[in-house]
């Protein structure tokens, strides 16, 4: 080490010092961001981590197997029941948010009848409205109504 004349430091310490600033500036902002990015486990990953839990025989070691790969507890907890629910098909990622409307094959015969429906109960309020001033137009003008004689199966 052959100390710099002006400075009084040698080379050596000088790149120790720049290394030193370098890694300062490349440390992360301590700021929290503002939306933090959710995680997301692909089933290979899940199945590979369950087991290495499982192979870990030694007091510790899960743990340290948790730390190195910066999981919690509870993500084995909910990885194991989704393993024992169905095996790959429990370990995908289930989609966010509000589940899609399973369309009824019967609902646009449903919506058919129905018009049809409002249509028939409309012409019969207008064909009782008609029999009713009939009714009204034979009371006045004195003419008596022909009941229709019933059969008798009926």
């Amino acid at each position: 080490m052959i100390p710099n004349t002006i400075t009084g430091v040698s080379t050596m310490e000088a790149k120790q010092r720049t290394i030193l600033q370098q890694e300062r500036e490349v440390k992360a902002d301590p700021e929290v961001p503002e939306k933090p990015i959710r995680r997301r486990f692909t089933a290979e990953y899940k199945l590979r981590i369950l087991r290495l839990v499982d192979d870990c025989t030694e007091p510790g070691s899960i743990g340290a197997l948790l730390r190195r790969e910066g999981l919690y507890s509870s993500h084995l907890t909910m990885w194991r029941r989704q393993r024992e629910r169905g095996a790959l098909d429990g370990l995908q990622p289930k989609k966010r948010g509000r589940k899609a409307d399973e369309r009824n094959p019967l609902l646009p015969e449903v919506e058919r009848l129905r018009k049809e429906n409002e249509q028939l109960t409309k012409r019969l309020k207008q064909a009782e409205l008609i029999i009713e001033v009939q009714k009204k137009v034979s009371q006045v003008l004195e003419i008596p109504l022909e009941t229709p004689e019933r059969s008798e199966g009926a």
